[in-house]
């Protein structure tokens, strides 16, 4: 999508500078008070053969956690979700009803003695599918881990549906969430298909810590990662609306984002040109933002609210420090403390 406006300010041709409004904010309360993090695990357990054919036996521990902000002092986790799964093709099920052969099969996993030792049964087996492929990108072994992957990301849009449901998120109470609002459809799962949950996120920001700055257009459709990595501190770029090619609207759906880019840190202190500045996306969800894009006083208000998060600093504790925001690095590492260790895990096989 080329020549579209991501705000509604189209006469904003440059950076903005908000760091005087930013400072104005951290007087006030802050728009963010929920906080989303997903993290999964996976480990190849075993390989076993079917009709000559070698299929991996993948097993995942997958942690989806909300953390809410209840004062500047109080920081508690809001809603958990803790899962063991294990990841076979779908080839292993030979009897006809799939759900029934791995609920069954579940059942059996969980009565074995060392896993009934240990009070932590298994969740869920998740199938990858077996068909023949011989391309290096769907190798077995990858497709089993994007199937828990998948489950993760379901685990993510299941507490945004939770929240949702008991309206805790609303104008003066938004959501983070760390990485992209980009999801892909999913052919399994209550949320796989975003466009029945889009109004979920009405109240939720994405940011991307990381990303590709060979991806980074501008509203021409040109590069402008030179003029990203040339931010200032506290300049945020002119939002662009942003749409999936036609070719990929089909399998990703048709949405529309607000996208744009911040300097969170000064580049003086940051090891490479892009350290520091970090991705932010909205869905646009109303006619009215589809058509003109998201408010600019709105994009403004969230952009500020987010440079007010990246203190105090993770420095020295993650080499991603430049491009973290605090509450978001606190919820990585409360989901971190919540995996089984590696040789806890591996015991259980």
């Amino acid at each position: 999508m080329k020549d579209r406006y991501g705000e509604t300010d189209t006469r904003l041709k440059t950076t903005k500078d908000l760091s005087k409004f930013a400072n104005k904010l951290a007087m006030q309360e802050p728009l963010f008070r929920y906080f989303l993090d997903g993290s999964r695990r996976t480990y190849k357990v075993d390989d076993f053969e079917i009709n000559r054919r070698v299929f991996p036996i993948i097993a995942g521990q997958i942690n989806v956690a909300c953390c809410e902000r209840q004062s500047s002092s109080k920081f508690k986790c809001k809603e958990l979700q803790s899962n063991l799964v294990i990841s076979l093709p779908s080839e292993a099920n030979q009897v006809g009803n799939s759900d029934l052969f791995f609920n069954n099969l579940m059942d059996k996993i969980n009565n074995i003695s060392r896993v009934k030792r240990t009070g932590i049964p298994f969740s869920k087996i998740l199938a990858y599918s077996s068909k023949r492929n011989n391309t290096e990108k769907n190798k077995y072994e990858n497709l089993g881990i994007a199937m828990i992957q998948d489950e993760m990301i379901e685990g993510e849009k299941k507490i945004v549906a939770h929240l949702t449901a008991k309206k805790l998120l609303h104008e003066d109470r938004y959501l983070l969430k760390d990485g992209s609002l980009q999801y892909k459809p999913m052919k399994t799962g209550d949320y796989k298909e975003l466009s029945k949950i889009k109004n979920n996120y009405r109240r939720v920001i994405g940011v991307s810590k990381m990303f590709n700055p060979e991806l980074c257009k501008d509203r021409k459709g040109k590069s402008n990662a030179a003029s990203i990595a040339k931010l200032k501190l506290y300049h945020r770029t002119p939002a662009y609306m942003f749409q999936h090619s036609i070719e990929k609207q089909a399998f990703l759906g048709d949405f529309k984002y607000s996208i744009w880019y911040v300097r969170i840190r000064d580049a003086k202190y940051t090891e490479s040109p892009f350290s520091g500045i970090i991705k932010i996306e909205k869905i646009l969800i109303t006619e009215d933002e589809i058509e003109k894009g998201l408010a600019s006083d709105l994009v403004d208000v969230i952009t500020a609210n987010i440079i007010n998060e990246r203190n105090p600093v993770c420095y020295g504790k993650d080499k991603r420090w430049a491009n973290h925001l605090y509450p978001i690095y606190l919820t990585e590492q409360f989901l971190k403390s919540k995996y089984l260790s590696d040789l806890h895990f591996l015991n259980l096989f």
